[in-house]
């Protein structure tokens, strides 16, 4: 699974012409928003959505793999916990987010020592 991020200016409008371009090519969105004038986007088919938002005249977006992970939103203190193991592991965090089946997407630096220090967790 990968990251999209995509420049998104004109808020609902711009995220129009991003959803048309996406869905037109067959990308579903799996996850992501939009905050403060960009969009980011869990994505499965990343050589079809980079694709389909280039023919759009919409750029090339930045495009990242990213770690999906299990959390336990009714917990209290969950999200800390997960948080504190990549940290110990010394792994930056740059973007998270929620996808549709309620998991952490979370863009770090270094994808396989997040990936190895959740699953030691």
């Amino acid at each position: 699974m990968f990251d999209i991020e995509i420049p998104a200016p004109h808020g609902a409008e711009s995220l129009v012409l991003i959803g048309r371009a996406l869905g037109g090519a067959g990308v579903g969105l799996e996850g992501g928003g939009m905050w403060s004038g960009t969009a980011h986007y869990l994505i499965a088919d990343r050589d079809a959505a980079v694709l389909a938002l280039v023919e759009a005249g919409l750029g090339t977006p930045f495009v990242r793999p990213v770690v999906v992970a299990e959390l336990d939103a009714d917990a209290p203190g969950a999200l800390g916990r997960m948080m504190q193991v990549l940290v110990d592991a010394g792994v930056t965090l740059h973007i998270q987010y929620s996808d549709h089946d309620n998991r952490k997407v979370l863009v770090v630096d270094d994808v396989g020592r997040a990936r190895e220090a959740l699953a030691g967790a």
